[in-house]
């Protein structure tokens, strides 16, 4: 429990939620470089390179779904630490839900990008 009683401390802690969501979403993009990057090999031998197809098609959906972890705990860290906050730490009106739904809206997105891989 904070007991600074600053909202600078609902800050920090906003902060903190959404530096965790730039991290979930760069592992997002980065398992779909790593998903993306098969394409190459299948266009030069995809009978030669079969074996590392598979291998980086998993590979890129497990670093998405890393991704979708890092976002869902970052969501419930940003909760934790909102209900560990005192009155005199929020500020009149503000809204605090702003980075969930950002975190949301980026786990969404990684499902629908791991399902597009299914539908080519």
């Amino acid at each position: 429990m904070s007991n600074l009683e600053d909202p600078r401390v609902l800050f920090a802690l906003e902060r903190t939620a959404l530096a965790w969501n730039r991290s979930g979403l760069a592992l997002i993009a980065f398992g779909f470089v790593i998903e993306k990057s098969n394409l190459l090999a299948q266009l030069a031998d995809p009978e030669k390179y079969h074996t590392q197809i598979v291998f980086g098609y998993w590979l890129g959906i497990a670093v998405i779904v890393f991704g979708m972890l890092v976002n869902t705990g970052s969501i419930l860290q940003y909760r934790r630490g909102l209900r560990s906050l005192t009155p005199n730490e929020f500020i009149d009106g503000y809204q605090t839900q702003h980075p969930v739904l950002l975190n949301l809206f980026t786990i969404l997105t990684g499902f629908l990008l791991m399902t597009s891989f299914w539908i080519y």
